[in-house]
């Protein structure tokens, strides 16, 4: 692991191949008894905000590997097996390549959602306080309705009532309901059916 860690910290490599190399020793070196794949996929995201690659730490490559499993651990298997780096490091770019533009269009497809319901919010809400509601739940797509009305900035009487119009729009969707004390909890379904179903 020390000498992973060096090989990560130096500067001797191209900071994508690095990121590939990196990778499959981690995977090698299975430091871990259990979810030792998950850490290494999450190593790649911390890698490459490290590097300077992405200005944020939210690029995940895991979806990809779960599409293409057995050409995934095939690869990785070659290196130990004959040396062949480059086929994986190959797989390892596309890899990077195909979630980068999926990223892209998930991130359009955000924002025309966003630019679509800030009309429908403010014709649905009749309020000044419209665009704080929306901007709360892009921010928060599940969230319990105390933090809407103590979080949003938005008095706590209208936030109310935007909680239960939303809801009866189908917008909101109960995920746990209120029950004594303990407030409701919802989901804002027009973007999280864009997070899980990514085209």
């Amino acid at each position: 692991m020390e000498s992973l860690i060096s090989f990560i910290r130096s500067d001797d490599q191209v900071p994508l191949l690095r990121a590939a190399i990196a990778h499959v020793e981690f995977e090698a070196l299975h430091p871990f008894e259990d979810g030792n794949g998950r850490v290494g996929r999450m190593l790649i995201t911390l890698m490459l905000w490290n590097l300077g690659i992405i200005s944020q730490p939210h690029f995940y490559v895991s979806g990809y590997f779960e599409r293409y499993k057995d050409e995934y651990i095939e690869r990785m298997r070659q290196v130990s097996a004959s040396g062949d780096w480059t086929s994986w490091c190959v797989l390892f770019l596309d890899a990077l390549d195909a979630q980068a533009l999926e990223n892209l269009d998930t991130a359009n497809q955000i924002q025309t959602l966003y630019d679509e319901m800030r009309e429908r919010f403010r014709l649905l809400l009749k309020s000044q306080w419209s665009t704080h509601a929306l901007d709360f739940v892009f921010q928060n797509p599940i969230f319990r309705n105390n933090r809407f009305t103590t979080g949003s900035g938005i008095p706590t009487p209208t936030a109310n009532r935007f909680t239960r119009k939303l809801v009866e729009q189908n917008y909101l969707r109960t995920i746990i309901p209120a029950a004594g004390r303990s407030p409701a909890m919802y989901a804002f379904e027009p973007l999280l059916r864009i997070v899980r179903e990514p085209t």
